[in-house]
């Protein structure tokens, strides 16, 4: 190793999830750290593959701290999870009830959520032009909510959530509500019908992960009008995109919330300035 090298600021910051090992988060962020002159190093704490369930959150949390490491990206199945054991939430955080992002330091630790935002940039720049009057979203867990708020930033006038857990969906429903107006959004308790009246889909549950294979809906419940966007990125294609892409739907991959919401955490980490437009080109470069 060289003098220069050993005089880069180092970086350490590590994602906790469930199936996690094909997310190519830890490469976009270590390939910008590089581009900015940094030692960053970026690890996988997959559940699933260490054999552990989200009770080990807190103990993974403490090892993190005792190694050093500078922020946790958080993952499904633990974005609400966490929030019990950090100290402190920001504004969006707090508003979703969803954290993504930790930030480790001087013996706090405060949550952060940037899949609001990411999704929102990813959205503008996908599906520009299309049509937000009446829109279903399938999912109301962690990433549910942020992914929820950020329709309704974008101007979609009615938002209607489905999820296994009705309580969940209405616990979101309300807090939309209260934040930007009564009857903006509402729970979906028939899919079919919700399907029938929308203009575009948001998915926003694991099912299509690679550890989560399959459709989240029927097929036949999307119609070549509508548009699909998707917050699954591994695979980048998921059956959900393929079965709309062949009806004729316009589609969003998860790529776009994936970038952007790796933009935000990064710059959470460093205190740095990431550059966006490269780490889409990195991304993009992963293939499919």
């Amino acid at each position: 190793m060289t003098t220069q090298q050993i005089s880069r600021p180092s970086v350490l910051c590590g994602l906790i999830g469930a199936g996690v090992q094909q997310s190519r988060t830890p490469r976009m962020h270590e390939q910008e750290g590089q581009e900015q002159g940094l030692r960053y190093v970026y690890k996988i704490i997959d559940l699933e593959q260490l054999n552990l369930g989200t009770e080990a959150l807190p103990d993974l949390l403490t090892a993190a701290e005792r190694m050093g490491y500078c922020g946790l990206n958080i993952t499904h199945p633990c974005k609400q999870l966490v929030i019990p054991l950090l100290h402190e939430l920001s504004e969006d955080a707090s508003a979703l009830n969803a954290v993504n992002t930790v930030v480790l330091k001087n013996g706090r630790r405060i949550g952060h959520n940037t899949d609001c935002s990411g999704f929102a940039e990813g959205f503008k720049r996908g599906l520009p032009d299309v049509e937000r009057r009446r829109v279903v979203q399938l999912g109301a867990g962690g990433a549910g909510a942020a992914v929820a708020h950020a329709a309704l930033l974008l101007k979609v006038e009615k938002l209607a959530v489905h999820d296994i857990d009705p309580a969940r969906a209405k616990n979101i429903v309300d807090g939309l509500n209260a934040r930007f107006g009564a009857e903006r959004a509402e729970v979906c308790t028939d899919l079919q019908a919700a399907m029938a009246q929308a203009d575009g889909l948001i998915h926003a549950t694991p099912i299509g992960m690679a550890s989560h294979p399959g459709l989240p809906l029927p097929a036949e419940y999307l119609q070549p009008r509508q548009w699909v966007a998707e917050i699954v990125y591994f695979p980048l294609e998921t059956e959900l995109l393929k079965v709309a892409k062949a009806k004729g739907c316009r589609t969003l991959s998860g790529g776009g919330m994936a970038v952007y919401q790796a933009v935000g955490a990064f710059q959470l980490f460093t205190g740095v300035e990431p550059n966006a437009e490269r780490m889409t080109r990195h991304f993009a470069s992963m293939g499919a």
